[in-house]
């Protein structure tokens, strides 16, 4: 079942009506109702390339939040190869939120982290939406140190609302945590290539995405806070979204021309969620393009370059 978004509800009625007449020609084998369910399903087709043609970023926020979005799992499943997982900071536990582990892609070894939100009720609860404690920033810490030592690159896919804002993580360093990890990135001697394959928020993001190369999905977002909750401060009032979503410049297209991010992975029409396959395998051409742009460097210029990224943000603006 496809679950559609606000402003495709146009897009449920018709496809929905489709459905219906399809659904009736089961049941009676004398009528004959295709002609006029392709004729729907190519007005159908119309509205999406309309419906996506000019997205506004709130509109952007949406999809990169929706439901039926490749996550974190979906790639490693798809893209690598004899994936070992690896839990537990050593410290404290192991954070559900934040997986990785050892992994092959394209036969190479790589060390693969990311975020991943779950799908249903019971899935989500246990991965606590994506949103990582001090405990999972550990974890990543403790694999990208292993990475390092043994000279394996690694490669983040970054899909999060945030670092969980609850009182234990607080109380745990999750700032510290947060900061510990983009340090973690910077040192890094072997190439480190990050995706956003969805939402990419705040520190809990940066966490992970402080890379050689950064890629985004063509309808994600990276942003420093939420639109509702930028719209709660600056307005006090979180109905103010989409206004905040405007100001905030956080999708692919602007943040490329901001220098934040480094390349743009097409989705197809409809999202990633509309043709999984098709997103998936966009991002695993990405990730061997950047691995193979970073291949043979040596570990001073990767540290070097990637210093250099980060402090050469600010220098370029968007127009008014």
């Amino acid at each position: 079942m496809t679950n559609y978004l606000d402003f495709e509800k146009p897009l449920a009625e018709i496809e929905g009506k489709a459905a219906e007449l399809r659904a009736l020609a089961r049941q009676n084998e004398e009528m004959d109702v295709e002609a006029e369910a392709q004729a729907l399903d190519k007005k159908a087709s119309d509205l999406l390339d309309t419906l996506y043609a000019n997205l506004t970023p709130w509109r952007k926020c949406q999809i990169a939040r929706h439901a039926d979005r490749p996550h974190c799992k979906d790639y490693i499943d798809a893209l690598f190869t004899e994936y070992t997982p690896l839990a537990g900071d050593r410290n404290f536990a192991d954070d559900h939120a934040v997986m990785g582990g050892l992994a092959r892609f394209n036969d190479k070894p790589v060390m693969v982290i990311g975020h991943e939100k779950g799908y249903d009720t019971k899935s989500r609860i246990e991965r606590n939406f994506g949103m990582a404690r001090p405990e999972g920033y550990r974890k990543a810490i403790r694999l990208m140190d292993m990475a390092d030592r043994f000279g394996i690159p690694v490669v983040t896919l970054v899909d999060t609302p945030g670092a969980y804002p609850g009182k234990g993580a607080e109380e745990r360093g999750q700032s510290e945590a947060i900061a510990r990890s983009t340090q973690k990135c910077l040192q890094l001697g072997v190439p480190l290539v990050s995706v956003i394959i969805g939402e990419g928020g705040s520190g809990g993001a940066v966490a992970f995405a402080t890379a050689n190369r950064v890629a985004m999905l063509q309808h994600s977002v990276y942003s420093v806070i939420s639109p509702e909750g930028c719209a709660s401060i600056l307005w006090k009032d979180a109905e103010k979204m989409r206004e905040a979503a405007e100001a905030l410049r956080l999708t692919a297209q602007d943040l490329k021309e901001l220098g934040v991010c480094d390349r743009i992975i097409d989705e197809p029409t409809g999202g990633a969620h509309r043709h999984k396959k098709a997103a998936i395998d966009g991002v695993g051409e990405a990730i061997r393009a950047m691995l193979d742009d970073l291949s043979g460097q040596a570990p001073d210029v990767l540290r070097q370059s990637r210093r250099q990224k980060y402090l050469d943000l600010g220098s370029k603006g968007l127009a008014a």
